[in-house]
């Protein structure tokens, strides 16, 4: 595979005015003089940012104040790994095509969503693919979800979490290809990158080499590496994985009562290897540590991974999601029929007689009425809302085990470009953040040849969520002085904050804790006509991208075959209310 595959531009110039900033001083960005004041400013709407306005553009979003420049090479991506043949691949294609395939209904399904995330989006996608006319519902006023995103005053975004698409999410990779959105994807070279906390400024690398198969590249990628683990530790971890590798998919499952920590201890892998590698690992998959994390979360991700040539080799989109991914959902749905809504918080989840959904009742009094009804919110959210006449059936008081967990969203904008950093992501091995970016070279859209902006995702989150964005910015700054130890500095006497924002999510993705498994739901409910979606509900990518648009594509799935008795039940209630 060439080592420089697409090369790609934009202008990289821009005028600036009424700048976010952290303190007093002037500073050049992108060739304008920036004079920064005391504190910060947002523009906010219903969550935080800029509103998100639904139309159907198909070009790439420009700021209309950028000078018109030269173009300038802003980023080398690695060309597209050859997925299309993988079992998993082919899976999720012939899924996928079973909508497009279906029988057309006679009248077309109206099936109320809600919740405009990648389960929502997914659900109303496929539904349309089917036939029939998803009603997709969003209480705020951007798409996304979990990948929401806003932009600021300065015309600068702000994501929910900092996200990154694997070769080993076969759903997500059909959905960029029927979408026709495959180049928006910038993939990185295949490896795997830690910093070195006891050689700061330092990092340590997992090449996955091109040339051989899997598991054969993982392997050799382990066994190159000297820095992190010795040779007796490697030895020690491969005999304790070999259960896993031989007892296959049900000793996966298995361990879902068992934490990673204390399933190291049972296998007899040393410590150091949790600390060196599993740390790291833990709070990446699910926010949190792995005397916390169920070991099937990991066993499920080291499958993949190593089962699978290109499976974790990584892609950054090019751009905010809610723009370069969520819009052209919503292109596709609306071309054939469907309707998104934002600003569509609902209030009550109305009730028949027999206990059936008879409505969802709007914030705003509205009643949106439909022929089946999907929740594809967080977990935490549907258990606010859940009918009180519901909440003692098994399936949903099993949702009581099911708790979001929080996640903090860290963007820092500096006054120079920092030179310690990869055109990836990077695993900073720090007690209180997880992963991060310089997403000023990662990203496109995000580009600057001047300064340096990092995303980062701060975890575990639960002792911090509560806490002022002050204090979370001086303690990652903290960390950050020893990432970049001749470039930052906790107190800014090396390179400065230009301005920065913070996103807490209280409750994100499900907590992976050990015992959940069993609590997860099938889409279809024991509630004639009411499905859920999300990747907290069974399926098997726990809580990723890829586990809510495989949840969204089931869901999707158990409505349309329960098509003719929805269509009836429509119809009967018809009758009933004429009669009336």
């Amino acid at each position: 595979m060439s080592q420089f595959g697409l090369v790609s531009a934009v202008n990289t110039s821009r005028q600036y005015s009424g700048s976010s900033v952290y303190s007093s001083h002037y500073a050049w960005r992108n060739g304008c003089t920036i004079r920064q004041t005391n504190g910060l400013k947002f523009a906010v709407s219903d969550a935080m940012g800029q509103k998100l306005t639904i139309r159907s553009p198909h070009a790439f979003a420009t700021r209309s104040n950028r000078a018109a420049v030269p173009l300038k090479v802003v980023c080398i991506d690695y060309p597209r790994p050859e997925l299309e043949n993988t079992v998993n691949y082919l899976e999720a294609a012939y899924l996928s095509s079973s909508f497009r395939n279906s029988p057309r209904p006679n009248k077309p399904l109206e099936v109320v969503i809600a919740g405009a995330g990648l389960a929502g989006l997914s659900t109303a996608k496929y539904l349309a693919d089917a036939g029939h006319k998803p009603i997709l519902l969003e209480a705020r006023d951007v798409l996304g979800g979990k990948v929401a995103a806003w932009k600021d005053e300065d015309g600068d975004w702000y994501e929910t979490g900092l996200h990154i698409f694997f070769g080993a999410y076969p759903n997500v990779q059909n959905l960029f290809g029927e979408l026709g959105i495959n180049d928006r994807l910038q993939w990185k070279e295949h490896s795997m990158i830690f910093a070195m906390p006891s050689k700061p400024g330092e990092f340590s690398r997992f090449d996955f080499p091109e040339v051989l198969p899997a598991p054969l590249n993982g392997i050799l990628a382990i066994l190159k590496n000297n820095e992190m683990l010795t040779w007796p530790e490697k030895v020690k971890f491969a005999i304790g994985l070999l259960p896993a590798i031989i007892g296959g998919q049900s000793y996966v499952e298995a361990q879902d009562g068992i934490t990673v920590k204390d399933w190291m201890k049972k296998q007899g892998v040393p410590e150091r290897v949790t600390d060196e590698v599993f740390i790291a690992m833990s709070k990446a998959l699910n926010f949190i540590n792995p005397d916390e994390l169920s070991m099937q979360c990991i066993l499920i991700a080291l499958n993949r991974f190593l089962q699978e040539k290109h499976g974790s080799k990584m892609a950054f989109l090019d751009g905010n999601p809610p723009e370069r991914l969520c819009m052209p959902i919503v292109d596709h749905i609306q071309s054939r029929g469907g309707e998104v809504q934002l600003n569509s918080r609902i209030q009550k989840i109305d009730l028949n007689e027999d206990g059936t959904v008879k409505s969802f009742i709007l914030n705003n009094g509205n009643v949106i009425k439909g022929d089946a009804y999907v929740f594809a919110t967080p977990v935490d959210i549907l258990k606010l809302l859940l009918p009180e006449d519901w909440k003692e059936m098994p399936y949903f008081k099993k949702l009581e085990k099911l708790v979001g967990v929080p996640v903090i969203n860290v963007h820092i904008w500096f006054d120079r470009k920092l030179k310690n950093t990869y055109d990836h992501l990077l695993f900073s091995r720090s007690p209180l953040l997880s992963v991060y970016a310089d997403m000023s070279v990662t990203c496109k859209e995000y580009y600057s040849p001047n300064q340096s902006m990092l995303e980062l995702v701060f975890a575990p989150a639960e002792e911090w969520i509560s806490r002022s964005n002050e204090e979370i910015i001086d303690a990652t700054m903290k960390e950050l002085a020893k990432l970049f130890p001749d470039e930052i500095a906790a107190d800014q006497s090396k390179a400065k904050i230009l301005k920065y924002h913070v996103v807490k999510t209280p409750r994100s993705v499900y907590k992976t804790v050990p015992g959940t498994e069993p609590c997860r739901p099938l889409q279809k409910s024991p509630i004639d006509g009411f499905y859920l979606a999300g990747d907290y509900t069974k399926q098997k990518y726990l809580a990723s991208m890829e586990g809510a648009v495989l949840s969204g594509k089931l869901c999707a799935q158990a409505i349309v075959q329960d098509c003719e008795s929805l269509a009836a039940g429509g119809q009967r209630k018809l009758a009933e209310a004429t009669i009336a």
